[in-house]
């Protein structure tokens, strides 16, 4: 990375525009039948709108997170994932960052995301990397050994799950490598989804990107999910921000502005790495 002073400022040169939708969903806490179907269902409906994207939020297929039978809930090698989500990317040629799904590989759970291109090819995979200690995520799931970067429609992009937006360090590190939106899949809790919006809104400011958030509503066991799903600019403006409850929300990124906030406020430039 050296000073970093050659990261992040070359004018962008990207598509002028990104269409993104995120689906606020209401699963059902160990259902992956009906949550699959469920899901399905939104994305059918969302393409109404012609997006360029389609959001998912963490552990779409199982809740967060059954603590009975969690494996045997839990897809094998996203298997299902692909067969399924993939094939709606291709069918109706539109990239989906599928969320995180609970997923078992060599044994072993984890939580894991994927992204589908526009013809339906798994392009990325990443296991979430902080787990959520206060409910016991770690003693469940593994964590991730890697950070998640990929392109979509000639965008620079990257995917963190949930807790992991409270480790700043972890999303400065994409976006030293260069980033220009992050999606932020989780099931936040109600009764700190102010800490999301700010962590979110923070992210999107000190790293100069877009910051796409899908969160989760409804309830599972005693934890009521908090919505609030959002897209925002780097700018820190919040284009489009949910309730409460399940709902497709959509907003139109002008990734023009990339440009201007990175030539306005150099931050990249004037990092003192050899500091910090």
């Amino acid at each position: 990375q050296g000073s970093g002073k050659q990261t992040l400022q070359i004018a962008y040169k990207g598509v002028n525009t990104m269409k993104v939708t995120c689906l606020q969903m209401n699963m059902k806490l160990g259902c992956p039948k009906e949550n699959f179907t469920l899901a399905e269902k939104l994305i059918v409906e969302s393409v109404k709108a012609q997006p360029d994207v389609i959001v998912l939020p963490e552990t779409w297929n199982t809740g967060f997170f059954p603590k009975e039978n969690l494996a045997e809930l839990s897809c094998r090698n996203g298997y299902e994932v692909n067969n399924r989500i993939g094939e709606l990317a291709k069918k109706y040629k539109v990239n989906i960052v599928a969320g995180s799904v609970s997923n078992v590989r060599g044994g072993k759970v984890y939580n894991t995301a994927f992204v589908f291109d526009r013809d339906g090819i798994c392009i990325a995979e990443y296991d979430k990397t902080h787990l959520f200690t206060p409910m016991g995520e770690d003693d469940y799931y593994t964590c991730g050994d890697h950070l998640c970067r990929f392109t979509l429609d000639g965008v620079k992009c990257g995917i963190i799950i949930c807790y992991d937006v409270r480790f700043p360090e972890l999303t400065r590190n994409l976006a030293l490598q260069g980033l220009d939106m992050l999606f932020v899949v989780s099931q936040w809790p109600k009764e700190r989804i102010f800490h999301l919006q700010t962590l979110t809104v923070a992210r999107a400011i000190e790293n100069q990107m877009f910051v796409v958030c899908c969160n989760s509503c409804g309830t599972a066991g005693k934890t009521i999910y908090g919505g609030h799903s959002a897209i925002i600019e780097p700018f820190g403006k919040t284009l489009v921000l949910a309730g409460e409850n399940e709902e497709i929300l959509t907003a139109e990124c002008d990734l023009q502005i990339l440009n201007e906030i990175r030539n306005s406020i150099p931050v990249f430039r004037d990092r003192r790495s050899e500091l910090y």
